[in-house]
């Protein structure tokens, strides 16, 4: 099963890996994982007085798959109040990266 490029370019050029100061006040920290086969997600996300997510970074021990679907849910959140952010939805990023279904407990 090859990837789909967009896959390939978010896994190869990952975006906004790394991590924020998680003793700052504004700033909120989620650790997630996949049972099905060991994916480990750190997120995080800097939000301003308004709410709005002015940043966000994140560290994934996974397939290509989970780097890519945690690149790119960086990307859609930044931008976004939390209230928006939350909206987002698994099969949302896995519709936009060609996931396939048995791909989609990564994203």
């Amino acid at each position: 099963m090859g990837y789909h490029k967009k896959v390939v370019d978010h896994y190869e050029n990952p975006r906004n890996v790394g991590s924020l100061d998680r003793n700052a006040k504004n700033v909120g920290t989620g650790l997630v994982g996949a049972p099905a086969c060991g994916d480990v997600m750190k997120l995080q996300v800097e939000v301003d007085e308004n709410g709005r997510i002015v940043d966000a970074r994140f560290k994934t021990f996974g397939c290509g798959s989970a780097i890519a679907s945690s690149s790119l849910a960086t990307e859609w959140v930044k931008g976004k109040t939390v209230d928006e952010a939350l909206k987002i939805k698994n099969t949302d990023i896995a519709k936009e990266l060609c996931l396939p279904p048995v791909k989609l407990h990564c994203s």
